[in-house]
């Protein structure tokens, strides 16, 4: 018989016999369908892994994404459009917003939208892959859109091309672009990007969409439900810029300087276009800056995407209410000729 305080060689034995019992019992109800269920699941994502892979892998580098438009590739062979996106927009997403805008933007030119690499945010690399799209494509005549924080980047690139290969560009217009990193609203989230972006810390995919949920939910007024969980969801998506050209762009607008590149447009006209109810970007100290800094190609500031939903940025979302003010600034300033058998726009 044990000592008090010893444990019965027996009773440990027969514990452990219960608690083997106990789990074959557990073993047993786990059907046959909840394996197959957990073995589908898996393999699901094994398949999202390897073909998240393979779509990143296919965008290390800048592409010229050219939309096919019978029209335009018929009359304008030497004119094009190209839609520098948005922060954390992806290749589907721009051609979708040239898409919404074909009826506006074909009577003028042919449409392409730039496709940033996902090793992140290169200007010098982008001037390379746009001069040689340009070049094959024996084109003379470019009309940018800058799409949010697009504008910054197509200004920059202009200055460029002008500066180092001699080719003007036409026209930029700005849609809901900072000026400068003090037009972001939301500060707390944009600081923190770059400060761990500086320090080699990539956001994992599913940080970021949690952010994407909360942060749309929170302005859920801007949105419907479904526009919420589309955009959420395309953060999580194959097609998703990666986390490192994420945080690139958010450094590059944390450091652009927009005074650098006043002066050396050469003759581009400019035009920016917005809302005052903008929730992302300021809506009256982004514009103010750009006019000042930009006089002598401004043409236009007064044009407002007033009733658009989101408020910021959204042509894809409202082609209805972009599409008159695109038409109003192109007729204005870039008037089709009357008469002759053939359109062209000189």
């Amino acid at each position: 018989m044990p000592y008090e305080g010893e444990v019965n060689p027996q009773g440990r034995r027969g514990a452990s016999a219960a608690r083997l019992l106990a789990e074959a019992a557990a073993l047993k109800q786990f059907s046959r369908r909840g394996f197959l269920t957990g073995a589908g699941a898996s393999g699901l994502l094994a398949a999202d892994m390897l073909l998240t892979r393979e779509v990143q892998s296919q965008r290390r580098t800048n592409r010229i994404l050219a939309v096919p438009d019978e029209f335009a590739d018929a009359y304008y062979p030497d004119a094009s459009w190209f839609l520098f996106p948005g922060y954390k927009t992806s290749w589907e997403e721009a051609q979708w917003i040239l898409n919404s805008l074909r009826g506006a933007l074909n009577k003028r030119a042919r449409l392409a939208a730039v496709g940033y690499s996902n090793q992140g945010l290169d200007i010098d690399s982008l001037v390379i892959t746009l001069i040689e799209y340009v070049r094959a494509e024996n084109l003379t005549k470019l009309f940018f859109y800058g799409h949010s924080f697009g504008g910054m980047v197509a200004t920059q690139v202009a200055a460029r091309l002008l500066e180092i290969h001699g080719v003007e560009v036409e026209f930029i217009v700005l849609d809901s672009s900072p000026y400068s990193k003090h037009d972001v609203l939301d500060q707390s989230w944009f600081d923190g990007v770059v400060f761990l972006y500086e320090r080699g810390f990539r956001f994992p995919s599913a940080l970021r969409g949690g952010y994407e949920l909360g942060e749309r939910v929170i302005h859920k007024d801007e949105r419907s439900w479904r526009q919420i969980m589309d955009q959420t969801l395309e953060q999580l998506s194959p097609i998703a810029p990666s986390s490192v050209l994420i945080q690139a762009e958010s450094a590059y607008i944390y450091y652009f300087e927009g005074a650098r590149f006043a002066g050396k447009l050469g003759s581009a006209k400019m035009a920016y276009i917005g809302n005052p109810r903008d929730r992302t970007v300021r809506y009256q100290t982004a514009v103010e800056a750009w006019a000042v800094a930009f006089k002598d190609n401004m043409v236009s500031t007064d044009l407002q995407t007033t009733g658009a939903a989101p408020a910021h940025a959204s042509p894809g979302w409202n082609p209805n209410i972009y599409r008159p003010i695109l038409e109003e600034l192109l007729d204005g300033f870039f008037p089709l000729p009357r008469g002759g058998s053939r359109v062209t726009v000189f």
